[in-house]
């Protein structure tokens, strides 16, 4: 908005339909997937008074989608393995609304408003495939966005001040608490493992960038900083999950479901999958085998795993950047571009991020009579760091070994009930996971080559070569891996640990390296209003985590 209050009124609204009359069967669904769309979506704007525009966007989604389910599950009556299949109505609405305000302050000073307020429901999220409706969950979110920026004009110089305060929420409720049985390859039912997990996260930036033309040079510097809080409640898994991955060897069973002899009247063994294990759990519980028996008979699930403890965790973080930079016209056929970076935050023990960048471009030959060249060469390189997430601190500190817990049994014979707090107690390998003090933020130093070159018939050639050098790549290490030569998988309690408690404790670091190179070439050729544009590239990429 280059003048508010100088515009007209104006707007547009859109309709958009559609039903599962123009869709055809999903191959895996009996049935044709339910299906209906509705979308409203409308913007307008004009004038408010002489100084001042407003514009305004609104949308309202309405999706009832089909989920389909393609599973294998044992018939509770006649414990058999049979098909099933079904189709289940996902409801998704989605509503947004972003309205927008100009003000003309002065000659010199435009001040901007924004606000953008969007919402969503999505019910049964999570059910299709493999996943039965009980491991569905009902997910709702709400994001809204406050902007508030100011330009300022002083002859050649351009002045830029922003804020932004941005709030997400997003909340996740399992339509079930019961413990989840996973069937590998077959079906998964019982509560999702999000449970009842909420996550808020406040954000807010403010930006100064000036820019000012200074002979020739044009020169741009400026600053940002950034706070973001999050708090997070995640019970991932406190429901437990039982799972069955098959069997390596187990009994043949007749159709009366007993052992199959050989002739030296030995049970004949064979691998059985993982819902043949799952239906014979179920049959021989009902005929009130025991545990082992029911083992001995290739029942029995192959792990359960379950979280306790403290769901939620918050933190903050901070983090600046300053940089200036200079786009100076040497020659008319020359111009070179420098830059100097600097960045920082609060969660990571590194203030070495200092990021370079430098480009040119040349002309061999000017054309005359102020015809632009036919040959052009631009080159440049620079390093370009990526922040340390947030993210990365909230795993630390929820996974410490103290505010949440994670337990694991392998071959558990209690299925379907949960295991008692004392056999919980009994594990007391946790798996921690630190944020290294000597992890450094990742960073890439990208460098590009281009000669551009004008051919006859309105014909461009650009030949372009790119290379990408990655360094300090996060990665995550366990450190207290038994020692080579120490451990006896047929040994449970061998094994010397570095660290001295057992278990694992993984360290959040930043070693890893990559390397990426990469040529292209395109051809564009014009004639009147038809375009044509032809490319070719060649990509090779290698990424290594070995401690450096």
């Amino acid at each position: 908005m280059t003048k508010p209050g100088s515009d007209r009124y104006r707007a547009t609204v859109d309709y958009n339909l559609g039903n599962a009359a123009w869709n055809s069967r999903n191959p895996y669904s009996a049935t044709k997937a339910p299906f209906l769309l509705n979308e409203f979506e409308g913007n307008g704007g004009g004038p408010l008074g002489r100084r001042a525009s407003f514009t305004l966007d609104a949308q309202h989604n309405m999706v009832n989608n089909g989920s389909v389910v393609n599973a294998l599950i044992v018939d509770p009556s006649s414990y058999s393995i049979v098909p099933f299949n079904s189709a289940i109505v996902t409801v998704q609405r989605l509503t947004s609304v972003a309205p927008r305000v100009d003000f003309t302050l002065n000659e010199n000073n435009t001040l901007t408003t924004r606000y953008g307020w969007t919402h969503a429901d999505i019910q049964d999220a999570g059910v299709g495939a493999f996943d039965l409706a009980s491991r569905g969950f009902h997910t709702f979110y709400t994001n809204q966005t406050a902007q508030i920026g100011e330009t300022a004009i002083f002859g050649k110089l351009v002045n830029q001040l922003r804020f932004q305060y941005y709030r997400a929420a997003i909340s996740q409720d399992a339509n079930s608490s019961n413990a989840a049985t996973l069937v590998l390859g077959a079906f998964n039912e019982g509560g999702a493992k999000v449970g009842r997990s909420a996550d808020t996260q406040d954000n807010e930036e403010l930006q100064n960038y000036t820019s000012l033309l200074f002979g020739s040079h044009f020169i741009k510097f400026g600053v940002r900083l950034r706070i973001q809080h999050d708090n997070n409640i995640s019970p991932k898994n406190f429901n437990g999950a039982f799972t069955f991955g098959g069997v390596p060897l187990a009994p043949e069973l007749d159709a009366n479901n007993y052992p199959v002899l050989d002739s030296s009247g030995q049970p004949v063994e064979i691998a059985i999958t993982s819902i043949e294990q799952y239906r014979r759990t179920l049959l021989f519980q009902a005929l009130g085998d025991t545990p082992a028996q029911i083992r001995s008979l290739g029942g029995g699930a192959t792990q359960f795993g379950i979280s306790t403890g403290v769901p939620g965790v918050s933190a903050t973080q901070m983090d600046a950047a300053v940089f200036v930079g200079d786009e100076w016209r040497v020659h008319p056929n020359l111009t070179v571009g420098m830059g100097l970076r600097y960045e920082a935050q609060t969660n990571l023990h590194d203030w070495r991020d200092v990021a370079p960048r430098l480009a040119i471009a040349w002309a061999p030959r000017i054309g005359s009579a102020g015809r632009k060249a036919n040959t052009v060469l631009r080159a440049g390189a620079g390093v370009f760091y990526d922040r340390f997430a947030l993210g990365n601190t909230i795993t630390a500190l929820r996974y410490n070994g103290i505010v949440q817990q994670q337990y694991t049994f392998a071959n558990p014979d209690f299925f379907p009930s949960l295991p008692s707090a004392a056999m919980l107690a009994m594990q007391t390998v946790q798996t921690v996971q630190q944020v290294s003090p000597q992890a450094r933020a990742p960073y890439l130093i990208q460098s590009a080559v281009t000669l551009e070159r004008q051919l006859p018939a309105h014909t461009t050639l650009a030949l372009t070569y790119t290379n990408s050098h990655g360094v300090h790549l996060l990665r995550s290490n366990d450190i207290n891996a038994p020692l080579p030569g120490t451990y006896n998988p047929n040994v449970p309690d061998s094994g010397v640990f570095p660290l001295g408690p057992v278990g694992p404790r993984f360290l959040m670091e930043s070693p890893g390296i990559y390397n990426q190179n990469q040529f292209i070439a395109n051809v564009k050729t014009s004639a009147g209003s038809a375009v044509s544009l032809f490319g070719f590239y060649v990509l090779n990429k290698a990424m290594s985590t070995l401690t450096e």
